[in-house]
């Protein structure tokens, strides 16, 4: 069948097409064997991000919305006189281990800690008092006023628990894996720092919070005078048993000489054979723990499908006599 297309012919637009297909796969293998300047290519990077930091620097810095309420909650925590107790301390390590570790995080908390019993007392006050939600009688009024107090001083440890709880759980999911990385690091002669670096390079996509613990303790390392206050932060921090392990077996090993990777190997061994116990105990609960929802929502419809056509048989006999 013969096509004009632009005044060619059929065989003149097969012989250009080809001729396009040619050229345009040469050009793509020249392309691609090329030789790369990586090395210019990554100067032109470092040059343009150091660009980027000194506009950034250079340019005028406006205060945020969030740096002024912090600013307030820092001069209203600092006139009660909070910070420098004991209990800050506690509350800045309950903060440590729920995963928020900056100075900011313990001046929302403690300014929390000390407004919201005020908060909620108020709000319980203007809701029974001036909208009259209910009507108890002076003294339960004022009862349930001083419960919704106690309620709202009690509400920032029980987030912040909350969130300890959870992340405790990741940590001790994330352990095993760690403590195998950790043993193919040793076995290939890295050092306990290199090891945790590269441990936490590797668990950055999938438990960024165990990887963000062993960064932190890696930097100690190198900074301490001390490895083994390191690793008792490190233990402090997270407040998981496999973790207090994971720190004893590294003191041991350094202060006894003993291979780290064949401690590592036992260790790992024996938090998988844990995990495993753990599954197994779970298992056996779950028929006590679903006797009662069977008895509440599955007998009840059970014994109605299986006894209700007898009961309807009978009424309709006892009816027709």
């Amino acid at each position: 069948m013969d096509i004009e297309l632009f005044g060619l012919t059929t065989e003149e637009l097969i012989v250009a097409m080809a001729t396009a297909t040619a050229v345009l796969v040469v050009l793509a293998v020249w392309n691609a064997l090329l030789p790369r300047d990586t090395l210019a290519a990554r100067a032109r990077a470092l040059v343009q991000q150091r660009e980027a930091l000194r506009s950034a620097a250079a340019a005028p810095r406006r205060r945020s919305r969030s740096a002024k309420t912090m600013g307030v909650m820092r001069s209203v925590v600092t006139r009660m006189k909070l910070f420098g107790s004991q209990q800050a301390e506690q509350r800045a390590l309950a903060l440590a281990r729920a995963g928020l570790r900056s100075n900011d995080a313990l001046i929302a908390f403690m300014f929390a800690k000390a407004a919201l019993p005020l908060a909620c007392g108020a709000l319980a006050a203007f809701f029974i008092f001036v909208g009259g939600a209910v009507d108890w009688g002076l003294m339960f009024e004022s009862a349930a006023v001083i419960a919704a107090a106690l309620a709202g001083s009690y509400l920032p440890e029980l987030y912040v628990s909350n969130l300890a709880t959870k992340r405790r759980k990741k940590l001790g999911k994330a352990l095993p894996d760690a403590l195998d990385l950790m043993v193919i690091c040793s076995e290939a002669g890295l050092s306990l720092d290199a090891t945790m670096q590269r441990v936490a390079r590797e668990l950055g996509h999938t438990w960024p919070e165990l990887a963000d613990e062993l960064a932190l303790t890696s930097v100690e390392i190198g900074f301490l005078p001390d490895r083994r206050q390191a690793l008792e932060n490190l233990a402090n921090r997270c407040n998981l048993p496999g973790l207090r392990a994971l720190v004893n077996t590294l003191a041991q090993t350094e202060k006894y000489g003993t291979p780290v990777a064949d401690s590592l190997r036992v260790l790992a061994a024996e938090l998988r054979t844990e995990r495993l116990l753990k599954a197994e105990e779970k298992a056996a609960r779950l028929p006590a723990t679903l006797t009662v929802p069977m008895i509440l929502f599955i007998l009840p419809p059970l014994f109605v499908v299986l006894i209700g056509p007898a009961i309807l048989s009978v009424v309709d006999a006892l009816s027709a006599m």
